[in-house]
């Protein structure tokens, strides 16, 4: 069985390359389709005086994520077809892109030990509310 709509989530980690090359290997043989999301945190509130720059610091923060995935799109030497910024819930934002998508597979890794907890709680919500297959790759 061969994969045609495959979705990459990525950290801004550059061991995130090896998930998108891993995707490229598997779509290939079949002309699939490659697509790259990441999550970026909202930047909490610590007081009024810092409320005015949080806007500042979305925008920025957004804008490294959508630069990092460029250049990850530049070294996958194959067409990556869509590049997205989400807020919110790993596994409740992959799960509802997978369905507005027709994403048929979900490749995750996990990109340092200091997240490793973390990354292992969404993961087993992804997979445990999935409904496409998913890929958890040990970088």
């Amino acid at each position: 069985m061969g994969y045609s709509n495959v979705l990459v989530a990525v950290a801004l980690s550059p061991e995130s390359q090896q998930l998108v090359d891993k995707a490229v290997s598997i779509v290939r043989p079949y002309n699939g389709n490659v697509s790259l999301i990441t999550l970026t945190t909202e930047p909490e509130m610590y007081s009024s005086y810092a409320a005015p720059m949080l806007g500042d610091l979305r925008s920025v923060l957004q804008e490294e994520a959508q630069l990092f995935m460029e250049e990850l799109a530049i070294n996958a030497d194959y067409p990556i077809k869509s590049r997205t910024v989400v807020h919110g819930e790993f596994a409740d934002s992959l799960a509802y892109y997978c369905r507005q998508q027709h994403i048929d597979l979900v490749i995750c890794g996990n990109h340092s030990t200091r997240l490793m907890n973390k990354f292992s709680c969404s993961a087993a919500r992804l997979i445990n509310t999935s409904t496409v297959d998913v890929l958890i790759v040990p970088l």
